[in-house]
């Protein structure tokens, strides 16, 4: 019998820890035995003891075949620093180069249902941490923030962008930046991108700027298949891509490595406002754990789930009688 795959499990703050909870109950039903590690970081564990994400964590998530995270974050705690003390840092020191978020809009009367997925650069850009400050706090202030973009980073991700729309039946890859404007990030992108494209010759491709793009995810989303992205574009319009496929709630995503350890979890953040009151919808954890199975091999599994999710009008109620009611599907 082939050994549990070993999960860390990260529930972390506010509803984080309840959706966790479900997400895990559903993938027992669906048949996948976990040996589940836990960790508790997060806003609530920085202010007991200081602590956000020591090294030696790292160093054992390293050994683990994937991580599990609920959310994170607390209004106790300063805004930023956990999200730059333990996502960022996760995402740097793990190589979590891809952010992979499926949307699925429901239709109206005129269209029907269309899945898209973006992909989205997310060690590099204006996240990297690059600028400073001269003359703070004074009348002169001036404060710098750049976009880093290696050959290196924007490569591999635009070539995982293009093996995936390759594997799919569409075979179609948008690039959405601003080149006109960003002229010097924007053409390594746009280079980089038309390189890439001479080896996928059965892939179709398409340009728009990211403003456009908000436009299109709003009022005609059937035109995309894959989208290729920064990181900041790609953080902006995954949240729009979430509001126009049914909300936040069931909107899923993985921090990928291909090569190493990955990280999967919702994106709707830790709602302390609803914490402990068993109101969360967790359907976006749920489907952050399908695509932790599709990582981890099980894909039978991952599968199921996403079809017992697939009614959302259906998933209603509290959160574990949602979790039971998907859970009664895959089971």
């Amino acid at each position: 019998m082939a050994s549990a795959h070993k999960v860390g499990i990260i529930g972390g703050d506010g509803i984080g820890p309840s959706v966790i909870a479900e997400g895990l109950k559903v993938i027992k039903a669906a048949g996948v035995e976990l040996e589940t590690v836990d960790y508790d970081l997060g806003g609530a564990r920085y202010l007991n003891d200081g602590v956000v994400l020591p090294d030696e964590v790292l160093d054992e998530w390293r050994g683990l075949d994937a991580l599990y995270l609920g959310a994170v974050g607390t209004p106790e705690v300063p805004p930023g620093l956990i999200e730059r003390g333990l996502l960022l840092k996760m995402r740097f020191a793990l190589d979590l180069y891809i952010n992979r978020r499926p949307f699925v809009y429901e239709g109206d009367d005129t269209r029907g249902p269309h899945e898209f997925i973006v992909i989205r650069e997310n060690t590099e850009g204006t996240y990297a941490g690059e600028g400073g400050f001269l003359r703070k706090e004074t009348p002169a202030e001036i404060a710098t923030q750049g976009s880093v973009n290696t050959r290196h980073g924007v490569e591999r991700c635009i070539r995982y962008a293009f093996e995936l729309a390759q594997s799919r039946p569409r075979k179609h890859l948008t690039l959405v930046h601003k080149t006109n404007v960003l002229t010097f990030s924007g053409s390594l992108w746009e280079r980089t991108f038309n390189e890439v494209a001479a080896e996928f010759s059965d892939v179709e491709t398409n340009y728009n700027h990211v403003d456009a793009a908000c436009i299109y995810f709003v009022q005609s989303p059937e035109q995309y298949d894959v989208i290729v992205t920064d990181n900041l574009f790609g953080d902006i319009l995954t949240d729009l891509g979430g509001a126009v496929s049914g909300g936040i709630g069931f909107a899923s995503s993985a921090n990928l490595n291909p090569e190493g350890v990955s990280m999967f979890e919702p994106v709707h953040g830790s709602a302390p406002d609803i914490a402990g009151q068993n109101k969360a919808n967790p359907t976006a954890a749920v489907l952050s754990g399908a695509m932790m199975l599709d990582h981890l091999g099980e894909t039978d599994a991952a599968d199921r789930i996403r079809a017992a999710a697939a009614d959302t009008e259906s998933l209603v109620g509290s959160t574990t009688e949602v979790g039971d009611l998907l859970a009664s599907r895959v089971s």
